[in-house]
């Protein structure tokens, strides 16, 4: 059965001429406007409009199409405006990108109290990128740059990555080895712990490996866990180690439930950035999400 959105974004494309109008007027992005004409194209058997530079001109059978639909679509519009338990028209929708940790420690606890609608997404921050610039993300929060024409950074935050271990651990031993033992001696300590690790990022434990000891680690964690703050738990109830950003773990280390044990040598920090689209028709509703990120820090 053919999707009334399909229709519903047919009609906006008619009438509008472009693509990107008939996102604006949808409220969605422009890729979904292209994914549901092409579905409705499809659906129909033939094309239904011609694509001349940015304007989208109307076949013959298009304008066939949209004389069969206009009325019965109105009445159907009209019928939602009279049924509709919501007095709010048009309400946007925002998609986010994230890693999954940083939206339980920070967005999750707001998400009811936002005015919009949100979407959030998560995965690797250069596929966010990808798809901010496609128009399916709206705002990112990433530590990483990809420098993109229509995409600008805004810097708002840091986070440190830590070695940390469980409540339960000597860290005497340690301590000692790192005041006056060799860093040999301290990379042997650390390997002969057990370690938890998450299944798919190993790019923490890599790079603080890296800045302290020139090399990558040459063993896998003992323990492995769906995600960091996964990790922070399993630390809070017992022994091991792991390398973790310091905010996700504020918390538990002031409560005693787990320890800071190093830092490095020297301190691996990474900036974070809000990213966004230059031109974006929904600067009041990220504005406001960016305010949530920079009160909390």
């Amino acid at each position: 059965m053919v999707n009334l959105e399909w229709y519903r974004t047919f009609k906006e494309v008619y009438k509008t001429g472009t693509l990107t109008k008939a996102a604006a007027a949808l409220f969605i992005s422009q890729p979904g406007v292209s994914l549901h004409l092409s579905a409705l194209e499809n659906y129909v058997g033939y094309k239904l409009f011609d694509r001349t530079g940015r304007k989208m001109i109307p076949t013959e059978k298009g304008k066939v199409l949209y004389n069969f639909i206009i009325e019965p679509l109105a009445k159907l519009e009209e019928a939602e405006k009279n049924f509709q338990r919501s007095t709010e028209k048009n309400t946007p929708t925002i998609s986010i990108g994230m890693c999954f940790e940083t939206f339980q420690i920070t967005l999750e606890q707001y998400i009811s109290s936002l005015p919009f609608n949100v979407i959030i997404q998560f995965g690797e921050y250069p596929d966010m990128v990808e798809n901010l610039e496609k128009g399916i993300l709206d705002l990112i929060i990433t530590p990483q740059m990809v420098v993109k024409n229509g995409i600008e950074y805004q810097e708002f935050s840091s986070e440190t990555i830590v070695l940390v271990g469980g409540n339960e651990i000597d860290t005497t031993e340690f301590n000692d080895i790192e005041s006056n033992g060799t860093t040999a001696e301290l990379e042997l300590w650390l390997k002969q712990q057990k370690w938890y690790g998450t299944t798919g990022d190993m790019e923490h434990l890599r790079h603080f490996w890296q800045l302290n000891f020139n090399k990558y680690p040459d063993f896998r964690p003992n323990y492995i866990v769906p995600n960091l703050n996964s990790i922070v738990r399993c630390l809070s109830s017992g022994k091991g180690l792991a390398v973790v950003p310091d905010f996700l773990c504020r918390k538990e280390i002031e409560n005693g439930l787990v320890k800071l044990i190093w830092e490095g040598k020297t301190p691996l920090t990474n900036t974070l950035y809000f990213a966004t689209r230059k031109k974006t028709m929904y600067q009041e509703e990220i504005q406001r999400i960016k305010q949530i990120f920079i009160e909390l820090n």
